[in-house]
């Protein structure tokens, strides 16, 4: 079986390494970094939700074709395409992992940053003040939200020009009730085993009702981080390790 992670917003790659490290050297570990986030920006990828959707679905038919079956794993809009791709073609994976259900609900409101991204003019200006911050001051930020310190000074580093611009695009095309419609169709997901992680001071991706709510729909076991934040997977990454290694050994 081949672990498959793809990771979100405003990250690279890196954000997996304390995981990646613990997940121990018996499965195959593929990270995938979505165009504009750690990876070249393909000419004219418009960087929407649909998009990336199916940029993912291309990846894990190149994966397939190659004989892997995959256990996929997402983190923040990361999660959102695995569920994305899940629920178009299921029949891709053996199984999914994501940390974001609760953004499928049909009552989530997007947090007051994903908002100011979603508004022309001050989207604009923020992305600008990121790019104009030094990176040890980035690192800072993220490190002060959660992110593990060394972990964050990584990260920080891939912050550019055209990842400002994707978050934009991104968030923008996915402003309510595009979330709330795409996650009419949760119940597509439950064709295959999945995984809602939970972290519970995670404040970004839904109260505890949605999360809980979407879930159920999406046919997802639920596994609760006590004490846990957004990310869970560089604050305790034995733990997330454990709990991944759980799901996968009883499928």
């Amino acid at each position: 079986m081949t672990v498959v992670l793809v990771h979100g917003n405003p990250e690279i790659a890196a954000v997996w390494g304390p995981l990646v490290a613990h997940l121990g050297a018996e499965r195959p570990v593929v990270r995938l970094s979505p165009p504009g986030f750690g990876a070249p920006l393909p000419d004219g990828f418009p960087a929407t939700v649909e998009a990336y959707r199916d940029w993912l679905v291309g990846e894990l038919e190149e994966l397939t074709a190659g004989g892997a079956e995959i256990d996929l794993v997402g983190h923040d809009w990361g999660g959102g395409h695995v569920l994305n791709a899940v629920m178009a073609r299921p029949d891709l994976v053996r199984s999914w992992a994501s940390d974001v259900v609760g953004v499928f609900d049909p009552e989530y409101v997007w947090h007051e940053l994903a908002q100011c991204w979603q508004t022309p003019g001050e989207g604009e200006r923020a992305v600008e003040t990121m790019a104009a911050s030094p990176v040890a001051e980035r690192a800072r930020r993220l490190a002060a939200r959660g992110m593990d310190a060394a972990v964050a000074d990584r990260v920080a580093a891939g912050f550019d020009d055209t990842m400002g611009e994707c978050i934009l695009r991104l968030y923008r095309s996915a402003a309510q009730p595009v979330m709330a419609d795409l996650g009419a169709g949760l119940a597509a997901a439950a064709q295959r085993p999945g995984l809602a992680i939970m972290p519970s001071e995670d404040t970004f991706v839904g109260t505890e009702e949605q999360r809980l709510r979407a879930a159920e729909r999406a046919g997802a076991q639920v596994e609760t981080f006590d004490g846990l934040g957004h990310w869970w997977m560089t604050q305790d990454p034995a733990r997330g390790a454990a709990a991944l290694t759980r799901f996968w050994s009883g499928l």
